[in-house]
């Protein structure tokens, strides 16, 4: 078979066939809309959702997207990914690979509890589409997650807080959306059924955390459970930022995990020699 010019130049367009931007001399289309026309008229987060989803997202949308954004930026140097750029920062890297660097920490343990959760709410959803009452659906959504997964249940607990002071906020504001008809509620209903379960069983309360709060929100946008993570990435890497951009500014050198005079525990062999063996 014969392949024409025209023939590659087709395959290496479909090859990079994208539905997201259009570039051309002079021109560029995001989602089909002229950039310049994006330009300060669009706030990011609004932005975020137009490339991830295809269309710009009303007011109430993009002011939980951005509420759940704002709240997830930073959690202190003792959170492992931001430990690790000042890390990184002190060992010479560059912002870009200290940025690199922590966002790679962000996976199922340590920055992945807000996917889990959005999973853990969908199989409930699931369960309540097919005939369950909220409660029953809950306590064996909550078992068969637990049965695949271990005891640790995402976005519920905090090591840290006995009451996470984000958790608060931002349920408020999705009541408020539920309440001007921007989202449904069923997520947020959802998560406060595992809430109540949680206390139940281990008569103390067991809060929802920020991990399970945007869960919440961004079940109730839409969006899928993977994207949750990768958010969550998106915002992670504006307090990953602050702190290599502030670590640099110290001018300290291959900074470690704790000061060097605090000792580690060695647990392994006492002292031996060649000779004795």
């Amino acid at each position: 078979m014969t392949t024409t010019p025209t023939d590659l130049e087709t395959l290496c367009a479909d090859y990079w066939s994208t539905s997201i931007i259009d570039i051309h001399p002079g021109s560029i289309k995001v989602r089909g809309y002229p950039i310049q026309e994006l330009i300060g008229s669009v706030s990011f987060p609004q932005m975020i959702w137009l490339m991830l989803r295809g269309e710009l997202p009303g007011h109430g949308e993009a002011a939980l997207l951005e509420a759940a954004l704002v709240a997830s930026v930073d959690h202190g140097p003792h959170a492992p990914s931001i430990a690790i750029s000042r890390i990184a920062t002190s060992c010479g890297l560059p912002l870009n690979g200290a940025m690199a660097s922590a966002l790679n920490a962000l996976d199922d343990v340590h920055g992945g509890a807000g996917q889990q959760a959005v999973e853990l709410y969908a199989a409930i959803a699931e369960r309540i589409d097919s005939g369950a009452a909220l409660e029953a659906a809950v306590e064996a959504g909550v078992d068969a997650f637990i049965v695949t997964h271990g005891k640790y249940l995402p976005g519920f607990g905090h090591r840290f807080h006995p009451v996470d002071p984000r958790a608060g906020r931002l349920l408020a504001l999705v009541d408020e959306q539920v309440k001007a008809g921007t989202i449904s509620g069923r997520y947020a209903a959802i998560a406060r059924g595992v809430e109540a379960l949680l206390r139940q069983r281990k008569d103390k309360p067991v809060p929802m955390n920020i991990d399970g709060v945007t869960a919440v929100i961004y079940a109730e946008l839409g969006f899928a459970p993977e994207l949750a993570r990768g958010i969550f990435c998106l915002a992670r890497a504006v307090g990953i930022l602050a702190h290599a951009w502030e670590q640099r500014g110290r001018h300290e050198r291959n900074k470690g995990p704790m000061p060097r005079q605090i000792p580690y525990a060695y647990t392994g062999a006492p002292e031996r020699h060649l000779d004795n063996e």
